[in-house]
């Protein structure tokens, strides 16, 4: 069996640009399950809370029909026109249906082929950056994972445990053998990373009697924590607190938003994420020498 991948393994890595091309490929499609993941993974949440809180009420729970990540197939919302194959080709299939449903007409929200988008491309600049790899691997579901996070905490506010906790343990598995950091700054940039935020949640607390953030918040800053080290959690922390800070000023100039309108600081931590996977070495580089 590893006979027969040897060759294309060769050719994958004697190959860039056809290694590149096939990675921004592969991250169309895999853009277009996420699109999938960040529409039901809240629902799902939702039903299991639902049924949690009856049962903890001693009442029936009701039999819901199958609905998970697979069953049922995709559909438009409107008209339930089950989307064919050929309906959803990542970004081809927007533009040829010129963004509406074959079924009804109704208008396809742009989001879906933006995701599918930036995912290839993406997926594409790691596979520029570390090559035909293992660490190329592991960093496309880096990816992958940031990516789906930020789109259901800008929908709901809310940053899954089924992501944020694989996402964390899977950094300390990557970094077992010196992956990007040792194991010991692995370990303690989780660590740092969960109680960094979680004193600053208190803090917060204590002080205006308001919850400034959620402990979904701690989770993902200690999975970048795991995946990047202790070393780099004050870049992290930094850029993520002054892109929120633009986007909030923003919000409140240009589209009239209150001081106390919520807003999620899950994405802002995401993209942070994002700069040390790709920026790592130039990021500490630039505070750790001083």
């Amino acid at each position: 069996m590893f006979d027969f991948f040897a060759p294309l393994s060769e050719l994958l890595r004697s190959e860039p640009t056809l290694f590149i091309s096939l990675s921004v490929i592969f991250g169309l499609l895999v853009g277009s399950f996420l699109n999938v993941v960040i529409h039901r993974m809240p629902i799902i949440m939702e039903r299991e809370w639902h049924a949690n809180c009856l049962e903890l009420q001693g009442k029936d729970v009701p039999e819901n029909t199958t609905y998970n990540l697979v069953t049922p197939r995709s559909a438009c919302p409107k008209c339930q026109h089950n989307i064919t194959a050929l309906e959803n080709i990542p970004v081809i299939s927007y533009l040829f249906l010129k963004g509406k449903c074959s079924g009804c007409q109704s208008p396809i929200s742009v989001r879906y082929p933006i995701i599918e988008a930036v995912t290839g491309l993406l997926i594409g600049a790691v596979a520029v950056k570390f090559g035909y790899s293992t660490t190329t691997l592991f960093a496309w579901v880096f990816v992958f994972a940031l990516i789906t996070l930020t789109c259901i905490d800008f929908d709901t506010q809310l940053l899954p445990d089924d992501i944020t906790l694989p996402l964390l343990w899977l950094g300390l598995l990557f970094n077992l053998n010196n992956g990007f950091v040792s194991l010991s700054s692995a370990v303690i940039g989780a660590m740092a990373g969960y109680l960094i935020l979680w004193s600053i949640y208190w803090l917060f607390k204590l002080v205006t009697g308001k919850e400034g953030m959620g402990y979904g918040d701690f989770k993902l800053l200690a999975a970048i924590g795991a995946w990047f080290g202790w070393q780099l959690l004050p870049a992290v922390i930094l850029l993520s607190s002054v892109i929120g800070a633009v986007i909030g000023i923003a919000m409140i100039v240009f589209k009239n938003k209150d001081r106390q309108t919520a807003i999620p600081f899950g994405p802002f931590l995401a993209l942070a994420g994002m700069a040390a996977l790709f920026y790592g070495q130039q990021l500490a580089a630039f505070y750790l020498v001083r």
